[in-house]
């Protein structure tokens, strides 16, 4: 049976010819968003943005197409809100619990030049260790898709230390024909080889095998070169010190049941947060915020 929810967040938020709210996949609850110069698609369902693309261009993210839209289940693709730890904890769910759970659509505003933005927040109560806190989503949709995630330590006598992260799975027309630029001269923390710690070398970083690599200490804006489909996507951040790089390539993505068997040759992630040592630790009552712009430029 489709839920009532709907119909009520329609009388109550929709932004008419822009913002619609609607039944997706699995009949999880969706907004689809309209701007001047956009589109997006986002489910309550983890506060996650599953589609964003500029009239005329090619979808900027990625999603899978066995993705799974369930209660209780991530949604593969697109952008995971990974808080309050990334990564596994032991008897906890992988990368925490906010892309999991339901989040609340506070408001819905026109923004400059056309743009829409969309607020979300999540309570969470005192729970897996951490003291009671709040977290806000802004995700503004137009000519460039832009995110701010607001962390607020809700204790009045307890520090809170989290980790954060907007796991982004970019859309690519060829892994093969695709170069990571922004990161050279960063140490990093090659999983696959152990969790070594390493430097980068590479003025471009080309993707020929598993590649999950957490970059430390990294503010910069890191850039996508796509030479098949002709684009640069540019990822600028603030108050954001790590970049995680991963593709699961060849064995990797056959295991996983929902990501496809050559879905690697058409995704990479670059995920922009503050994770290891980069973590955040807010004073009881104290708030924190990152940001990511995420746009695109023809490729020259």
């Amino acid at each position: 049976m489709a839920s009532s929810k709907p119909a009520i967040w329609n009388e109550k938020l929709e932004l008419p010819g822009h913002v619609r709210f609607m039944e997706g996949v699995g009949d999880l609850s969706m907004l689809n968003v309209i701007s001047e110069r956009s589109t997006a698609e986002i489910y309550l369902h983890g506060a996650h943005v599953t589609h964003f693309q500029r009239n005329n261009e090619p979808p900027l993210l990625f999603l899978s197409q066995v993705s799974q839209f369930a209660d209780g289940k991530p949604i593969r693709g697109g952008i995971p809100v990974i808080l309050p730890w990334f990564g596994p904890r032991e008897g906890q769910p992988m990368h925490g619990f906010a892309r999991t759970s339901n989040w609340d659509l506070k408001e819905i505003v026109p923004a400059k030049n056309g743009a829409i933005a969309l607020r979300f927040r999540l309570e969470a109560d005192e729970t897996a260790g951490f003291p009671p806190f709040a977290a806000d989503y802004l995700v503004t949709v137009g000519d460039t898709l832009e995110l701010q995630l607001t962390v607020t330590n809700g204790s009045k006598d307890k520090e809170l230390s989290f980790e954060e992260c907007l796991h982004t799975y970019f859309h690519v027309g060829d892994i093969g024909a695709t170069g990571i630029t922004g990161l050279k001269g960063v140490s990093y923390l090659d999983k696959v080889d152990g969790f070594k710690q390493k430097t980068e070398t590479a003025d471009a970083i080309k993707v020929s095998s598993e590649v999950d690599r957490v970059y430390l200490d990294t503010t910069g804006a890191i850039e996508i070169h796509d030479a098949r489909l002709q684009r640069k996507i540019v990822i600028g951040k603030q108050n954001s010190a790590s970049t995680v790089v991963w593709n699961p390539w060849i064995a990797k993505a056959q295991q996983m049941s929902d990501f496809g068997d050559d879905e690697y040759l058409r995704m990479v992630c670059v995920e922009s947060g503050n994770v290891g040592k980069n973590k955040i630790t807010l004073a009881a009552g104290k708030s924190s915020s990152f940001s990511v712009t995420l746009s695109t430029t023809p490729l020259m």
